[in-house]
């Protein structure tokens, strides 16, 4: 474990700040505009991520169309490849001279159409597929990868099969991902309510938007949309998944404990103390892989580490840096 240089004022301290001025429509429209002043050339793109699975997501090239190599972003739970931070971590990849590849997970960002069965957190196989994709799509001598709470986890899991997979990953970076989802679903339930309702408000969205396009698949009433986050999760696990209990869904994507002391990717984790969705002590308790660097800061927030009033993020920046950091190092 190793400190980090982030000092945000102290109007800007507090974590729940923090937290919701980091995901601010203020932010999308800062990550466009930077994106723009890079001169990225993006072009949208469907990706077969297997066994008919259609993913989509965003390539992003410099201006120039040079390259030092692919960066692969995976955003958070009901985020998309148009979140403030994917935006903004792009950019400032962009300005180090590499690529990116933003990708959606599966009925997130306006993709619900492409896929009859419903996202969950388990899917991680059509992810590494897709990563397989775009590596043999646009092809670089280099690979990178990194994502953002859900899509941390995400990241993670997708370093950890790489190298079965065939994937060449140089290096891999997570800004607070999820470790343990049944602590981080506790925290929600048990903690300040505004994150729990905002989760439940975008994820009964989405639910809404697949029941309209595959209204024979989901058999989800407004009864059974109107529950609480547990047991509409419980629900659609017994029903949707082949888990069986909620218990074995969370065990099926936890990284807590030892789970990734067999990564043999470089990787560098960042999360803060203080962070009201994803309990500190779960990293604290980690066992880690020798080539793996845990990074915690006092403050932050859930994805926030705000610098200043013109909400310039440390977190894109520290991922910017650990990713273009020379190969080998």
């Amino acid at each position: 474990m190793r400190p980090a240089e982030f000092a945000p004022p102290w109007w800007l301290r507090d974590a729940h700040i923090q937290t919701v001025l980091g995901t601010s429509p203020l932010r999308r429209y800062l990550g466009q505009r930077r994106l723009a002043a890079r001169g990225a050339r993006t072009t949208p793109h469907l990706i077969d991520a297997g066994d008919g699975v259609r993913l989509s997501g965003l390539h992003d090239e410099p201006g120039d169309g040079a390259s030092k190599g692919l960066a692969l972003l995976l955003h958070g739970w009901e985020g998309s490849v148009d979140s403030s931070y994917m935006r903004l971590t792009a950019a400032e990849l962009l300005a180090r001279g590499w690529s990116t590849f933003r990708l959606n997970f599966r009925d997130h960002g306006d993709s619900h159409h492409l896929n009859e069965q419903i996202f969950h957190s388990n899917r991680i196989d059509e992810v590494v597929r897709a990563a397989l994709e775009v590596a043999r799509r646009f092809p670089a001598d280099r690979m990178v990868a990194a994502g953002y709470s859900l899509g941390g986890n995400f990241t993670l899991r997708l370093a950890l099969r790489a190298s079965a997979a065939g994937l060449r990953l140089e290096r891999v970076a997570a800004v607070c991902p999820v470790l343990d989802p049944a602590k981080t679903m506790h925290a929600m339930d048990r903690g300040f309510g505004l994150y729990r309702r905002y989760f439940e408000h975008k994820w009964r969205v989405s639910l809404m938007r697949k029941r309209e396009l595959f209204p024979h698949l989901l058999h989800l009433d407004d009864r059974t949309l109107s529950q609480r986050l547990r047991p509409l999760t419980e629900w659609l696990v017994e029903r949707h998944t082949d888990f069986g209990t909620l218990e074995n869904y969370f065990d099926g994507y936890t990284l807590a404990g030892d789970r990734l002391a067999a990564l043999d990717v470089p990787a560098e984790i960042l999360t803060a103390a203080d962070d009201p969705v994803i309990p500190v002590d779960d990293f604290e308790q980690l066992t880690l892989a020798p080539s793996t660097r845990l990074t915690i800061t006092p403050r932050g927030g859930h994805c926030g580490f705000l610098r200043n009033a013109r909400l310039d993020g440390f977190g894109e920046q520290w991922v910017a840096g650990v990713l273009d950091r020379p190969a080998g190092a």
